[in-house]
């Protein structure tokens, strides 16, 4: 069975966890943020020390480990009656983070749409980064360095996902809006599909 689903894409900080949980308590869809997937992980599990490893210098987790995760975590919540793949439209966040990922997963997604959080501002993002690492104990948020090497990680390795999906299901949305006006814009486009 593949999964509806709709992509919030976009850069570290660009707002798109924010995103997700709104649209998560939405009748119909499901949020899954890879990301805190990985920060809930036990720190003295494989995958844990996986993760713990790779953000702790700013790098992406390998796509094996990553994509083997995230489908334990969707049949889980599918077992558990928290996501409903056949009425439920999946809101990713944090994958696919690459084309390759993207090919894996191309036989499990029905992407509908692409939220492309586009922000024009880098210091923005950064600011956005170490709030989030005092509000939410975020570590992998911390380091100035490290964020850095994120930000050139996104550009490098997730952007060229956007091609791979095509123009016909990218959705830019001016991410520097206040977070109300930018879910204004998503649930415009969300309506339509």
């Amino acid at each position: 069975m593949k999964y509806r689903c709709a992509l919030l894409f976009g850069a570290p900080g660009v707002g798109k966890g924010t995103q997700g949980k709104i649209l998560g308590n939405i009748p119909n869809f499901f949020h899954c943020a890879c990301g805190d997937v990985f920060r809930n992980l036990r720190a003295d599990s494989p995958l844990g020390r996986v993760f713990i490893d790779y953000s702790g210098r700013g790098q992406l987790v390998p796509d094996e480990p990553t994509i083997e995760l995230w489908r334990q975590f969707i049949e889980n919540q599918t077992k558990t009656g928290r996501f409903h793949p056949e009425q439920d439209t999946l809101v990713l966040d944090g994958i696919p983070r690459n084309v390759k990922q993207a090919e894996i997963l191309k036989d499990t997604l029905d992407v509908v749409a692409v939220f492309y959080m586009k922000s024009a501002d880098e210091d923005k993002l950064v600011a956005r980064i170490q709030r989030r690492a005092i509000k939410e104990n975020r570590l992998d948020d911390a380091n100035l360095s490290i964020i850095r090497d994120r930000l050139h990680v996104y550009e490098k390795d997730t952007k060229p996902v956007l091609k791979f999906y095509g123009r016909h299901l990218v959705h830019q949305i001016n991410a520097d809006q206040p977070p109300a006006k930018v879910l204004v814009d998503i649930l415009r486009r969300v309506v339509k599909k």
